[in-house]
Parts: structure tokens; sequence; C-alpha cells
């Protein structure tokens, strides 16, 4: 399930005819792909509705009108800035089927368009395909609207279909500008366009399905980014022998909670023992350690405070002097930013010393120069980072270039990505945005939202469609880290590990969702959910 830029979808396409395909032939191989969706959405003898506009996706529409006419089904054309001409072979054989079509420059208050809304069981959007960016404004937006009032009218009596994504999406970043049509089913042509899984543009698109259009799938290979399945994650999951004991699963310390967040701290480390850690310890202050809530099965490290309730710059020795054995490290999680914290990080991770070069964000170099001995960070074991302990990083200057490539995981919501990046806001595109910060860190960065990206430094990513409202309650990203965390310490490579914890941390909510519905789940009810997740992904 690979995912695709509008520029890689062309790539694709060209290829394809440099090894014997025509675009003729591409096109025809879409249109009877989309109409084999469509025919599954049509009853017997219901009405189509062809809104087609003047592009390919236009000349992808007039295939489908032709096939679902002679399947049987009463078609209609309706055309959009797409002048007749004789080269437009596609619209010929329409005529030649006689099927009826309407300009929209001859229906200027749209009453042809209200008539065949009212009539049609199944609408298909061909107006505007992937690599358009300019807003859908007058004309164009005036259509949109009519279809839109349709759909409020008639409700499940009328689908909308969008052939390869909603007009006025954007097909690398799901923005919309302007007005954008409301799919109830969007199908991608060859491959899904990486807009129709990123919000807002997720939303309008609806359910999602593919066409074959037959690209060799060798050729396929080159697309870094694909979509986070459960086909993909099972093959990730470590193995659970029937004769293991506890130290074959890993040992996890979670630096985590303060005095106004120890219920972070409690999360983390459940999430952790849930998906599978052998041993789950929680280093966090005396003050904290004090707090109720915790698993009985978490074992403790206090560390000094540097005021109260905050772990303070001492406890970075007390953590080093603790790590060996652990095989995973989580820090951030209630942490809190005091100040004494802040030096606390700076202690883990070498930071100590400013260095001559500021350079923060996308701009840091790969190559960064070796810290001095006395700035030397610990020898930590692969490492998630999240929530303060990423906002005590970001506030530190050139923290990027000191940080040792390949060993730690970011965890950022679009909140804590602005402050690392330093940016007031983020790009559109985001999964170019993850991508570009785990190239430029050398870190595994999970870009976190309603569609979560996982994206490695070797330019990878996954990402995950998986909005759920439920989710939107604190403490959640807190099982998150802890999960990831966990799956660490069985000794699973951290991009793997931050792939799986993202599946099982959706698979779990959609349990929690389909048991509690949208609103009122809280984060800890993910807990037991996780387990299931895991049993339910092994089959």
């Amino acid at each position: 399930m690979k995912l695709v830029t509008t520029q890689e979808m062309r790539a694709l396409e060209r290829a394809a005819v440099d090894t014997g395909e025509t675009w003729a032939g591409l096109m025809e191989q879409a249109g009877w792909g989309v109409a084999q969706v469509a025919l599954g959405r049509l009853r017997r003898g219901g009405r189509a509705l062809i809104l087609v506009g003047p592009g390919n996706n236009g000349g992808d529409g007039l295939v489908v009108a032709r096939h679902l006419h002679d399947a049987g089904h009463p078609t209609q054309l309706y055309l959009w800035n797409r002048p007749a001409e004789p080269s437009d072979a596609n619209r010929q054989r329409c005529r030649t089927r006689n099927i009826p079509e309407l300009s929209a420059g001859d229906d200027p208050d749209r009453a042809g368009l209200r008539s065949a809304l009212g009539e049609a069981s199944l609408v298909v959007d061909a107006l505007l395909g992937a690599g358009i960016t300019r807003p859908v404004t007058g004309e164009l937006a005036a259509i949109v609207a009519e279809v839109g009032a349709a759909q409020a009218m008639r409700g499940a009596e009328i689908v909308t279909l969008a052939i390869d994504l909603p007009t006025g999406v954007d097909s690398d970043s799901g923005a919309i500008a302007g007005a954008a049509m409301s799919a109830d089913l969007t199908v991608a042509t060859g491959v899904i366009k990486r807009g129709t899984l990123l919000h807002p543009g997720r939303a309008a698109a609806g359910a999602i399905a593919l066409a074959d259009i037959g690209i060799p799938s060798q050729n396929l290979e080159a697309c870094m980014s694909e979509i986070l399945t459960a086909e993909y994650a099972r093959t990730l999951l470590p193995a659970r022998p029937a004769d293991a004991h506890k130290g074959d699963f890993g040992k996890a310390l979670i630096v985590a909670g303060s005095l106004h967040y120890p219920g972070a701290a409690a999360l983390a480390c459940a999430a952790a023992g849930r998906v599978g850690a052998g041993l789950v310890t929680l280093a966090a202050g005396r003050t904290v350690l004090g707090a109720t809530g915790r698993g009985p099965e978490v074992t403790l490290l206090p560390l000094s405070e540097g005021e109260w309730g905050a772990v303070g710059p001492a406890a970075a020795e007390e953590i080093g002097k603790a790590l060996e054995g652990y095989k995973a490290l989580l820090i951030g999680p209630g942490l809190g930013t005091a100040d004494p914290t802040k030096e606390f990080v700076r202690r883990v991770f070498g930071l100590e010393q400013p260095k001559s070069r500021a350079r923060v964000g996308f701009h840091s170099s790969p190559s960064a120069e070796k810290p001095a001995e006395s700035d030397k960070a610990l020898d930590l074991p692969p490492t998630v980072i999240d929530a303060d302990g990423l906002n005590l990083l970001a506030a530190i200057e050139d923290w990027p270039e000191h940080l040792p490539h390949g060993r730690f995981i970011f965890t950022p919501h679009p909140g804590e990505m602005r402050r690392l990046l330093k940016l007031d806001e983020l790009p559109a595109d985001l999964v170019a945005c993850a991508v570009d910060a785990a190239q430029a860190w050398g870190q595994v960065v999970v870009l976190k939202g309603a569609t979560t990206v996982v994206a490695n430094p070797d330019g990878r990513s996954l990402v995950h469609d998986g909005a759920n409202p439920a989710l939107a309650t604190a403490g959640t990203g807190d099982v998150l880290a802890g999960a990831i965390t966990g799956l660490l310490a069985q000794g699973v490579a951290p991009f793997d590990a931050a792939a799986l914890a993202v599946y099982l941390h959706g698979a779990a909510g959609a349990r929690v969702r389909a048991e509690l519905g949208d609103a009122g789940a809280l984060a800890s009810d993910l807990l037991p959910q996780l387990p299931q997740a895991i049993r339910a992904l092994r089959g």
C-alpha cells in the first residue's frame, strides 16, 4: 500500500510508457478499474452522473461513463471547462453511445445540474485531479456547492465517488484551498495519493479504494512512503517463545513524572508493560514516587530533585549508574520544564556547554563535530524522547548537532514539532516535514496527529490512517511513548518499534471507541486493550 506524491506518480506513469504502455492505455485501465468499484455501489438500473473536468482526471471520468453505460446504467455527463475537440477520443466514444451531456457553460443557473443530481444514485467527481494547486472558486466552487446541497438533501440515496482525490484537495499535503468536494469514496488510480490521508483532505476523501492500472511492482519499490497496515505491523511483532522468562523481554527505564503530572509516568510505565517488556522501572523524583496510581509491577529508581517534585541535575549521574542492563529508555512524559530539569536534560545528552556554531531544525549538519570529553553524553540505550523531554530539548541551542545519530525516537505532536524546528507553522505536507526532520536530525520521528507519520533517517515513512476522536484526551501520548519503549526493550529496531507501537496504539483506540464511543474515553482505557490488539494482530 504505497503512497506517492504527484511528482512520483508522474514518474511512475512515464516509466510505464517507456516500457511499452501508452497514455491512452493507462487511462483506459484507470477508468475501467474505477468503473468496477462504481458498479459495486450502484443498485440495478441506478443512474450515474459524471462530473468531467479538463484534464486527465476528466478523461478517466469519460472512460468510467462509457463502462457504466455499457453495463446498463443510465449515465449523464456534466462537463466543466472541457472544450469539444476531435482529439478527445474518450468523449467521442461517449457521443457514439449517445450518452447525454451538458456543459456548465450552457447551464449558467445550474438548473440542469440540480435536476441531474436529483435523479442520480451515483455522482463521479472527475473534475480536478492530482497536481492542481489553484483554489477552487467561481463556477467550479458553485458546482461543488450544488453537489454538497444534494448530498445534504438526499443523504444515503446518493453516493459521491472521487477519482484519485476529491476536487479541491491538494494531492501531496491534503490541504484545501477554497471549496472541496466531500466524497463518500475515493478510488485511487495506480497508487494512493498522499494527500488523501492527510487532514483536512482525509475527511473529504471518505473511504479509500485502489484501482490497479498495471504499474509493475518493481517500479513501486523506489516509493519511500506507504500506509501502515495490519499486514505490515504483523511482521514487526517480537517473538514470545513458550520457554521464555522476563529477562528475554528486556528492561525499560522510564524517566517521567513531576509533582503536577504523576499520572503521565504511570501511563507510560503501564503501556511499556502491556506491550510485553519484561521489567519496567520508573525513575523520578522522590516526591513523585510517593504519589499513588502506579502499578505494583513497576520497580522504582529515586532521583535527586532540584526543587520540590522536579528532577534535578544530580539525577543525570544517578541515571548513568543505573543504566546497565536496560535495553530501552524513555525521557519526558510529565517531566515538567523547571530549570533544574532542563539542566538534567543537558547533562544526560551532553549538552552542557554551548557550541560555536548555531544551527537548528532542518539546517543542522548531519556531520556534527564531536563534543568535548567534558560534555560527553551518557552511553544511552535506544531512547524515546517525548513531551517535556522534547520541550526541554527545543530550548537548548545546537542540540541536533550533538545527539548521536540513530539512537533516538522523537514523538512530537505538531506544537512540539514547531518548537523543535523553530517554526511558527508547520509545512502543509506533514509527511515531507517528518521525513526532512528525521534525515536532518538522524533520528526516527513520530509526528503525532489524526494521521500519524513515522519517518526514518533513510527517507522511509509510514502513514497511519487512524483518526479517532476517542483518543483526543490527555495522556494518550504518554501511552504511545511507553508502548514504543516497551517494544524497544524487547529488541525491536527503533523504526520498527515506533511503527508497531503506533499501529497497536491505534488498534487499541479503535477497540475503546467501539466500546465507549467518541467521547468519555480515558487514556488508561487503552492499557488493557494493548495486549488484546497484539493478540488480534497475531491472529
